[in-house]
Formats: C-alpha cells, structure tokens, sequence
C-alpha cells in the first residue's frame, strides 16, 4: 500500500504547478453573502442569526483582501442578502443562477464564499457553477500555508487543512510533499482515487501528531531557556492590518515585513530593545487576528503566540482609522479569550495606532479620550494610548506607559551614592530602571530606581542604606 500511496503523491505533484502562477491567471469572483438583520441562523426558525457589528462593505473590502493576500486575480466581488440559508446551496435556487450567468460572463474559475459552508453546500455549488468553490475557512487555510515558515506553525496549519479537506471528499492533494507553500487548491486533478487519498491523509495526519509531539517538547525546553533570560516580554496582539509590524520596528529598529496586506506576518519574532529608563525587554510581534477564525487554526495561534500568552505586557494594537475598529477589537478580544487570556487583564495596554491618517477632529477627540491632551505626567494610566508607528507621535508615551505597567508590581528605593563611587552608579544603570537622578552641590547623587525582583536580592547586598518606596512608586 505504501507504494500505491507514494505513486499517488508523485501523480498529484507532478500536476502542481506554482502557486503564485495558478493565482494569477485565475479569475475570482468574491461573494459575501450576508444574513438579513432579523434572518434565522444555521439552526433554522426560532435560531437568530447573531449580527455582526461591522458593515457589510467591510466584511466585503476584508474577504476581497484575503483573496488579494494570496495574489488571486478578483474579477467582481458581490454582496448578498440572504433571508435565510439553504441546507442544499447556502444561497437560494435564483440566486445560484445568477451568479451561474455571471461565472459564464466572466470566464470565472474560482469562487470564495466569504461564510462556512458545509461539505455538501461546497460540492453543489461547485456542479451549479462548473468552478471550484472555497469558503473563508479555506481560504485563510491556503494563506496560512503559504506564509507559515516556522515548523511547528507549517505543521499545525498543514494538519488543520487536512482535516478540513478530508471532511470535503478529498479534493486536490498536491501540497502533501511540499516543504513550505499554500495547500493547493487552485490546482489538481479533483476528486480521483478518493479511497487511497483518504489512507494517505490520513497517515499523513498521524505522522504530523508525532513530530509536532517532538516540536513541543523541543519548545518546552526554550522556554525553560528563556525564562532564564530576566528581561520581562512585551507582545503585540491585535486584528491582522493593524499596524502592529511597524509599530515593532519603530520600537526596535528592526525590519520586519511591513505591509498593507492582510496577514503580511505569520510567524513570531522577537527582539531585545531598551526602554528610555534603561530596561531591556524582549518585544515579540506576532501574527494578526481576523473575525471568524477558523476553530482549526486556534491550535496553530497557541503555537504562534506563545509569547503572547506568557507575556509580562501586552499591546493590543488598533487601527483606529478603520471604520470597523471596535468590531475588530472585539473580535481580538474573543480569540484572546479563546487562548485563555482575559482581556481586562492589567498586563494589557490598548494601543491606538495609525493616528496619522484621522483628520484633525477626529484626532482631538481620541486625544482626549486617551488623555494624552492634558498636561499631565499620568504614566501608569489605563486609558489607551494613541500613536502613529509612521510618524513616530505618542510612542514617548507608550514607552512610558510599558514601563509603568512593568513597574506596578516591582519595588522602587530611593539610593544615595558619594561622587567618586562610579562603579555603583553604572551597576545601577546596567541592572535597574533609574526613575529619577538629583545632583547636590558636593556631587552627591540621590536615585530614585526600580528593580525586578528577581535582581533585588543582589542589589539589597549592594545598597544596604537603600531606602525602600512605595511599591511601583
């Protein structure tokens, strides 16, 4: 059987063809289609629909950005208002022939149907329309394949695809061998040999949970070795777009990808950088949340915001420019919560960003909100803070606001150190957050620092005059 199963890969392979060349000369018609206020949801009469807060032409703009994610050529996109959905088609008979009309018209190849559909919905939308149909679930699935670099990352989301295809008959395999890349939908030669692709996926499946077993325990033993390292961890979470790629490099100096697409970063990366009192922290930006996730890549978001999870701080960066920026918020706030991380945790600090692109009423009034219009020095507020990662406003104020919040639960001393004593001013600066610095007129020096806890033992043998403060003074 292995041979039958290693011919087949070999068969489906070689039909592939590169991913980007199959995108761009496939035409693609994007449907959104949209329960009316008031319809019944999936569960028939007597089960509302739950309404979304965001507006139909966003949810529109975000699927047709997925499908420009992946480079597909969108020909159209439409909004549809459905009364209800159909077990049999998800849309209605008339609708199913118009958009047939269309697909002729328009020498369309490929569908994306901006909603869940059922296996059965798939297949006959695909026989009404003679072109392949994928919903939101797989399309950001394909995205997640092809940007997905890190190995535990490439398994888990190659393990979620199979388990969403294996549920659609098997349709097209030719992403099995493949080191990185999407998953192959575009391509194929559809549904053949339907039995031995499903005992292919299927040991396919069960090789993945043993080496993702392996990754995990390789993981586990990082994290050991990281917590060895006494820097606290300042994550970036937020919706996918927000701006949280730039933010990180204006903050690090870095150059990570940066760009006006959705999920332009998937894979984690982190960096040291210095805070302006003098900490170090490691700062780690992840990948970008969307509304709908897919449950299947919930695992594979564990694996990509391990930082997140552990974080001393988090940002959740907004892009308040957006007209759906509360909806996006919220749906942040649900997949944080789905890992187990409660929002009003005081480790977060909500970060209004791309300030540069609101005209100026709008900006005095976010200004005001935040509080950062008052002439006050009110570092250790819970109001968010708004910046702009292009143009650099406010970020003196996030720093300041990230080494409060850092600071809330370590212990501040007041030191006085004699004028010929360098050694102990520059253990100071080396190993704490100096918070204040006074010079007397004989060169004494009288510090105000904060320290973590874990150096306070070392430094309480040092400074035995050290005069205690409030904590997170």
């Amino acid at each position: 059987m292995s041979e039958t199963l290693t011919s087949g890969e070999a068969r489906l392979q070689a039909q592939a063809a590169p991913e980007g060349e199959i995108a761009a000369a496939t035409h693609t018609l994007v449907i959104g289609p949209y329960l009316a206020r008031g319809a019944p949801g999936p569960g028939g009469p007597g089960h509302a629909a739950t309404q979304p807060t965001r507006s139909v032409e966003a949810r529109l703009d975000e699927a047709t950005g997925l499908a420009a994610a992946i480079e597909l050529d969108v020909i159209e996109s439409l909004a549809i208002s459905l009364p209800r959905i159909r077990p049999s088609t998800y849309l209605g008979k008339g609708r199913v022939e118009e958009i047939a009309g269309v697909i002729r018209a328009r020498e369309i190849g490929l569908v994306v149907m901006d909603c869940a559909l059922s296996p059965v919905q798939q297949r006959n939308l695909e026989k009404a329309w003679g072109a392949k149909v994928i919903d939101r679930t797989g399309l950001i699935l394909e995205i997640f394949g092809r940007r997905a670099s890190t190995r535990e990352g490439t398994l888990q989301v190659e393990h979620a695809h199979l388990a969403y295809q294996k549920s659609r008959l098997v349709r097209s395999w030719t992403h099995l061998e493949r080191q990185r890349g999407g998953f192959g939908f575009l391509g194929g030669p559809g549904e053949t040999q339907i039995e031995a692709d499903r005992r292919m996926i299927q040991e396919r499946m069960t090789r993945i949970e043993r080496d993702l077993d392996a990754v995990v325990r390789t993981r586990g033993l990082h994290r050991q070795s990281r917590a060895r390292v006494p820097y606290p961890i300042v994550a970036l979470v937020g919706y996918t777009n927000a701006g949280k790629s730039s933010l990180f490099n204006t903050l690090t100096r870095a150059e990570v990808t940066a760009k006006d697409m959705l999920f332009a970063t998937l894979d984690p990366t982190a960096r040291a950088t210095k805070l302006p009192h003098g900490e170090n922290v490691i700062l780690s930006d992840t990948v970008g949340f969307i509304s709908d996730l897919p449950t299947a890549l919930i695992a594979a978001f564990r694996a990509t915001l391990e930082d997140a999870i552990e974080a001393d701080v988090l940002l959740h960066v907004r892009d308040v420019s957006h007209v759906d920026s509360e909806a996006q918020a919220e749906d942040v706030g649900d997949v944080l919560r789905e890992l187990g991380i409660e929002t009003t945790a005081e480790r977060i600090i909500e970060v209004w960003n791309k300030s540069d692109l609101l005209d100026e009423d709008e900006r005095n009034r976010l200004m005001n909100l935040s509080g950062q219009a008052k002439a006050r020095n009110d570092r250790d507020s819970d109001a968010p803070v708004l910046v702009s990662a292009l143009t650099g406003e406010g970020l003196s104020a996030l720093t300041a606001r990230i080494e409060a919040r850092i600071g809330r639960h370590r212990t501040s001393f007041a030191v006085s150190l004699p004028p010929e004593d360098g050694a102990a001013l520059n253990w100071l600066y080396e190993n704490a957050e100096i918070l204040d610095r006074r010079a007397e007129a004989d060169g004494t020096l009288h510090l105000a620092i904060r320290i973590a806890p874990e150096k306070e033992p070392r430094f309480l043998n040092r400074f035995s005059a050290a005069r205690r403060l409030d904590r997170g003074a």
